[in-house]
């Protein structure tokens, strides 16, 4: 089965609605120093095409329950570099059109754009995910993935050929991408959602940072030593973690965009992920 409900290693964090979740491709080419899926999808900085996925899909489609969303993706962004001549990612979208899917769509990258013909027709809400507008520090942390402001101009499209539009700022960095919170924000005002959460290491995840990043992990690192352990995680002290969000919530929220928060054990509303932005 391609089509899965949505269960994120059954975190005790994790405040999703009931979804469905579609990986269209194997891995992601956007090679994030954050990224999780590191830690059990193998070569997983590789992209691979998924053999016979367009017709099996549709086989699966004719019976799905369309009162629920499929979100795209989580394991791999919908839309890595490879989509451009590919088209898998679009070809997929003309499905959805077919057969009435709901849809949610997170994605790094500008390509999207070149799908608002078809999206403009889902019924669907667009996400990206921006770290920071700095471009210096978001190549770093993301080397393969388009740039921020290529991300926002093309959000911008979307909303204006009138797809609901929202934004995860995650992962949020102290002493980096946190720096930038209220810069990033000014960026991303015209959503109507944003989800953020901060910065979670595993061993896999832990060990790219200190290669990249080694003069922020000398002072990163003993917060998270001092931090909880969640679900294979290494998350920052609470009070820490509690008091960034806080800031952010309130920062968000006097904008007029609703806010949500992703594992992380603190407030979220109407949604956590921005599927209430979907239309029924």
């Amino acid at each position: 089965m391609y089509i899965r409900p949505f269960d994120p290693w059954k975190s005790k964090l994790c405040t999703c609605p009931f979804k469905y979740t579609l990986n269209i491709y194997t891995g992601c080419d956007h090679a994030c120093v954050y990224c999780y899926i590191t830690s059990y999808i193998p070569k997983a900085f590789r992209v691979r095409e998924k053999e016979g996925l367009l017709p099996k899909l549709e086989r699966e489609l004719r019976k799905f329950d369309r009162r629920y969303i499929i979100a795209l993706s989580y394991s791999s962004d919908p839309y890595p570099t490879v989509e451009r001549h590919l088209g898998i990612t679009r070809k997929v979208l003309e499905l959805f059109k077919r057969h009435g899917v709901r849809c949610l769509l997170l994605t790094k990258s500008d390509i999207f754009e070149r799908d608002l013909d078809i999206l403009s027709e889902l019924r669907c809400a667009i996400g990206i995910t921006v770290t920071t507008v700095d471009a210096r520090k978001a190549k770093l942390l993301e080397p393969n993935a388009s740039s921020p402001r290529d991300r926002i101009r093309a959000l911008r499209k979307a909303r204006e050929a009138g797809i609901p539009v929202y934004a995860r700022i995650d992962p949020i960095i102290p002493f980096y991408t946190w720096e930038d919170f209220d810069e990033t924000l000014d960026a991303l005002s015209f959503v109507s959602h944003i989800t953020v959460s901060t910065l979670k290491l595993r061993p896999d995840i832990e060990k790219r940072m200190r290669a990249k990043f080694p003069e922020l992990m000398e002072r990163l690192g003993p917060l998270y030593e001092r931090g909880e352990r969640i679900a294979g995680y290494r998350y920052l002290p609470r009070d820490l973690r509690m008091a960034i969000l806080e800031e952010a919530r309130r920062k968000i929220t006097e904008r007029g965009i609703t806010f949500g928060s992703c594992r992380e054990g603190y407030t979220s509303f109407p949604t956590c992920d921005g599927s209430h932005l979907v239309p029924l």
